[in-house]
């Protein structure tokens, strides 16, 4: 393996070691012409003259060497194989007339374009180049002469800005040397200011040890003298010794009387000696393992890595949420810069227009205001001392088709308490069926009627579009969710009997064909089947619009339950989509009687539940505004 003279790529030589490699004739020829140049004037020697040579007047390519006409003739001697060799001017280089194949010793004359490499007829019909675009060496040959020729003609037209970009980058290498002394300056005073730190901290641990050191010094010095004290003929001893010789007794009981306190405690201290201090200084140990680790892993402050946007988090309803975090061994942010566009906007010449939002603190934001039935791309990036970190991975995100409409559950109309439980912030409600749906159940076979509990929103639409969305407990065994007439709504499940069949039309009442004559009107009512996970599609569902062929009858067929449920409620044009409310595909779309007030409905039959989703504006996030500024990147 070598370095590459041309850009410094590893060559692998192989077996053949640089047999294997085609000759620079350009650049001998480079080189002979500076060679030349450089003696110009100066004859070149015969080399096969005997000392002193003549100068040469030929040259052999084959023989690889200059003659003079004498030694031309006594080397290339007529009626020889040498006489053949054609005469060339004298030279210091001998090349051949052209390059050679190193494999077969044939003058290449194709250009391999998949291998990038010139190939002689021999390479050309093998399987080394079988089914590669090979081409003729002319026609390479004025290919690479054009690219080159333009590009050499587009750098000598653009000299002055080819001198402009020098001046910058010499600017650059002076800004880099004054940037990088300031920087050294910088570590070396944070250095000294550790180093301060730890010499301030070093003296304050030495002054505690000595101090400790003097104590205990003094303590063991008294108890040497006291103990000093004892000894025979000297201190408290020889005191008590004098004291004993004492005759009068009234003077030896008052001098007595104080001695023998002394004289106990010294006793006691003698047979329950103890050192007064320790000698060991343990308590003095330093724990720096921790503070070691930290200046050893000391280094420069790096940029935040990329964020990972949490694309389950991460939604659009009436406002844009967008959750992300940093990877678990990220650097720091301080703050981070969210940029967004629309992707469905008419193009605009220029460079494409970011919207930004500068130093969002935390890692969540909402965006405000977005545009109904749009595409929004979104990326993060975080931001410390260090700098600007990579942005994130765009994440794609659809906005609801119309506008979201707010509203709770009313359970005042066609709701059984003892079956529904609506929760307290009116979001949410669950189907309990209990024993009432168990005795129907084990009468189920003679014909008996289950009950159907029916929930209202408490808004109704009369004008424009609306849309909401909702989650199905997968678990539920069937739920209808849909629109209808806030009268026909009232009348068919307020006073209605508590029991529907299985096979109750909702909007017929029986299975007659007597409505077969208004079969083009509206129907009062749109739902879509729930059921064990599934959506029931086609003539199943309750709006009575199925999947229709274009030449056949309704074909009934089963999709599997998004995480949400959308549905868009156009007013004007009678009509009502239900879609998945995470990728907005469509699922159904029904006609709709909108002559009156237009409410949201949930119909339960045995056990379910429904949760309405909440409007991201309730959430204690930081806001973003869309609307009202508009950066360019």
């Amino acid at each position: 393996m070598f370095p590459c003279p041309a850009c410094q790529g590893d060559v692998e030589l192989g077996e053949r070691g640089l047999a294997g490699l085609f000759r620079n004739l350009t650049l001998e020829r480079v080189v002979e012409r500076y060679r030349q140049s450089v003696s110009a004037g100066g004859a070149i020697p015969c080399q096969l003259c005997k000392p002193p040579p003549l100068d040469a007047t030929k040259g052999c390519t084959e023989c690889r060497a200059t003659f003079c006409n004498e030694c031309f003739k006594l080397f290339h001697p007529w009626g020889t194989q040498k006489a053949q060799h054609e005469p060339t001017l004298p030279t210091l280089s001998f090349r051949p007339k052209g390059l050679m194949c190193p494999d077969h010793k044939e003058e290449v004359t194709h250009y391999c374009k998949t291998c990038q490499r010139l190939v002689c007829q021999l390479c050309r019909v093998r399987r080394t180049h079988g089914g590669h675009k090979i081409t003729p060496v002319l026609s390479a040959y004025q290919a690479l002469k054009d690219k080159l020729t333009k590009s050499l003609t587009y750098i000598l037209g653009n000299q002055d800005t080819v001198q402009t970009q020098i001046c910058e980058l010499e600017e650059t290498v002076r800004h880099t040397e004054v940037s990088g002394q300031q920087a050294k300056e910088e570590v070396s005073q944070l250095v000294r200011g550790l180093g301060a730190v730890l010499d301030e901290k070093r003296a304050s641990l030495l002054q505690a040890i000595e101090e400790c050191q003097q104590e205990r010094l003094a303590r063991l010095s008294a108890q040497i003298q006291e103990h000093r004290s004892l000894l025979d003929g000297s201190g408290l001893v020889g005191y008590a010794q004098e004291v004993l010789k004492e005759t009068d007794q009234p003077c030896f009981v008052q001098a007595a009387k104080q001695l023998h306190n002394r004289i106990a405690r010294a006793t006691e201290a003698l047979q329950m000696f103890r050192p007064a201090a320790g000698s060991s200084f343990r308590h003095c140990q330093l724990d720096v393992g921790r503070e070691m680790k930290l200046l050893t892993e000391l280094n420069f402050l790096q940029v935040p890595e990329a964020p990972v946007i949490d694309t389950q988090r991460t939604f659009a309803y009436d406002q844009i949420f967008l959750c992300w975090r940093l990877p678990p061994h990220s650097p720091p942010a301080w703050h981070y810069t969210i940029e967004f566009r629309r992707t469905d906007a008419p193009a605009q010449p220029g460079p494409t227009r970011w919207q930004r939002r500068e130093e969002v603190r935390g890692t969540s934001a909402l965006l405000e205001n977005p545009d109904t039935g749009s595409v929004y791309v979104l990326r993060v990036r975080g931001c410390n001392k260090a700098g600007y970190g990579e942005y994130s991975e765009d994440v794609h995100l659809h906005t609801p088709p119309a506008p979201v409409l707010h509203f709770f559950l009313d359970g005042r109309w066609g709701a059984s308490r003892e079956r529904l439980a609506i929760s307290k912030d009116q979001r949410a409600v669950r189907s309990v069926p209990g024993l009432p749906l168990l005795l129907a159940a084990e009468r189920l076979l003679t014909g008996c009627h289950l009950s159907v509990d029916v929930v209202l929103g408490d808004v109704a639409v009369t004008q424009g579009r609306s849309y909401w969305a909702c989650a199905v407990d997968p678990a539920s065994y069937l739920v209808k969710v849909g629109v209808g007439l806030e009268s026909k709504l009232q009348e068919s499940f307020q006073g209605a009997p508590d029991v529907i069949s299985p096979r109750y039309d909702p909007d017929s009442g029986h299975d007659s064909g007597a409505e077969d004559a208004t079969v083009e009107a509206s129907p009062p009512f749109a739902f879509l089947t729930i059921g064990m996970g599934k959506i029931l599609l086609g003539s199943g569902a309750s709006s009575g619009a199925g999947l229709t062929g274009r030449d056949g009858p309704a074909v009934s067929c089963t999709v599997p339950l998004p995480p949400r449920l959308g549905i868009c409620l156009d007013y004007e044009r009678g009509r009502v989509s239900f879609l998945d409310a995470v990728s907005f595909r469509g699922l159904l779309e029904c006609p709709l009687d909108c002559s009156g007030p237009v409410c949201p409905a949930f119909c339960f039959i045995g056990g379910g539940a429904v949760q309405l989703q909440e409007p991201v504006g309730t959430k204690p996030e930081r806001k973003v505004t869309i609307g009202g500024f508009a950066k360019l990147d």
